[in-house]
């Protein structure tokens, strides 16, 4: 860890039972991500009016849909807003860890950012204000897939497919 926090520091430049350690956890978030985009397609939908619905309630496809009651978002923004910001950091911890540019990484950063704090605010928006915050959802849900999917992409990149990688830090 200790090399971790050094400013030089790269992925490639960890040793194989790091990267395999980061590699699983990479791994098991794309499982979580794309489980999550399961569920936001099929339950709750693709379009604006199928996310409103969702949320405030309506008919959806032949069924009755109840509106979310305040409980179940307190529940979902309390889960979601500690464990998707516990994954955020390690993600984005690693994802700083490679050689994207400076640039590039304040971008995707703040997009993820962005896509999960209007992933948690945007529901109680729909619920109790309008169902055209249902586009805000949507637009969080790309944020979050963006800053997410290069939090994913980048590291696995850096450890397995740099040239210049090392079994040992420089010294």
């Amino acid at each position: 860890m200790r090399s971790f926090g050094a400013p030089s520091y790269l992925l490639r430049h960890a040793r194989i039972e790091v990267r395999f350690i980061y590699t699983g956890f990479l791994l098991l978030v794309l499982i979580g991500m794309l489980t999550m985009a399961a569920f936001q397609l099929r339950q709750i939908g693709p379009t604006p009016a199928r996310v409103a619905t969702y949320y405030r309630g309506g008919d959806r496809a032949g069924e009755m849909a109840f509106p979310k009651t305040f409980r179940e978002l307190v529940e979902v923004t309390h889960f979601h807003s500690f464990i998707m910001g516990i994954v955020y950091l390690v993600l984005a911890h690693l994802f700083i860890a490679t050689g994207v540019g400076e640039r590039a990484k304040q971008a995707l950063i703040l997009v993820g950012f962005a896509g999960l704090a209007g992933d948690l605010v945007s529901p109680w928006l729909i619920r109790y204000l309008a169902g055209g915050f249902a586009y805000l959802q949507i637009l969080s849900w790309s944020c979050e897939w963006i800053g997410f999917g290069g939090f994913i992409y980048f590291p696995l990149r850096e450890m397995w497919f740099s040239h210049e990688q090392e079994e040992f830090p420089p010294e």
